[in-house]
């Protein structure tokens, strides 16, 4: 048992004696870091000189077309505008429930219909509901 008395005494003497060897210097200024620059795109240089405007060759007169009339055109044939306006001129006009049927839309989109692209065409709907009736619509000739 005496070993290992010896051991731990050398170990402890060893932890308590000053360190013979010099620690290294430490640094004497702090190493000094560029600022970050901004991640922004670079700024383009100015030119000297200016650009100058492309010359445009002269024009010639226009010569006048006949402008194109929605309201002689009428829809094309076959069209759901044209099947409508075709319901819609017969002399009692149309239910809302028949251009429902016929059509295959519901309420809310007739009631469009009528408000919005028959008025953009140029048709002046007239909408009567009589007493104890359907809501009934009609174009006036």
């Amino acid at each position: 048992m005496k070993t290992s008395e010896s051991e731990a005494t050398i170990t402890l003497e060893a932890q308590a004696a000053p360190a013979t060897e010099t620690p290294e210097p430490k640094a004497t200024t702090k190493a000094k870091a560029a600022k970050q620059a901004r991640r922004v795109a670079p700024a383009k240089g100015k030119s000297g000189k200016k650009a100058t405007p492309a010359k445009k060759p002269a024009k010639a007169p226009k010569s006048k077309k006949p402008s194109k009339t929605i309201e002689s055109a009428g829809p094309r044939e076959g069209s759901k505008t044209a099947q409508v306006v075709a319901m819609l001129q017969r002399k009692n006009g149309a239910t809302l429930a028949e251009i429902m049927d016929q059509m295959g839309w519901q309420k809310h989109t007739v009631r469009g219909f009528m408000a919005g692209a028959m008025k953009k065409a140029g048709y002046t709907v007239e909408s009567f509901k009589p007493e104890g009736g359907e809501r009934t619509y009609r174009i006036n000739q």
